[in-house]
């Protein structure tokens, strides 16, 4: 289980927002574009926010990545 991460922290910084950006956006895209109408929102609305959320995990690399230096 540890296998994973321990690849990932082997790409180049580069590699990872690549990595990180192409499996989570289209995660949150989907995810937000199919709950928004529970919360009273338009479907591409939802859309929107789920991108802004996926996008957590890759700010914080990013953070990380900034406060090591």
């Amino acid at each position: 289980m540890s296998l994973l991460p321990r690849w990932f922290e082997t790409l180049s910084f580069q590699a990872q927002v690549i990595l990180l950006a192409v499996v989570f956006d289209p995660i949150g895209f989907g995810a937000g574009y199919l709950l928004a109408p529970e919360f009273g929102l338009e479907p591409i609305v939802g859309g929107a926010y789920g991108l802004v959320a996926a996008n957590l995990p890759l700010s914080m690399l990013v953070m990380r990545e900034a406060g090591g230096r």
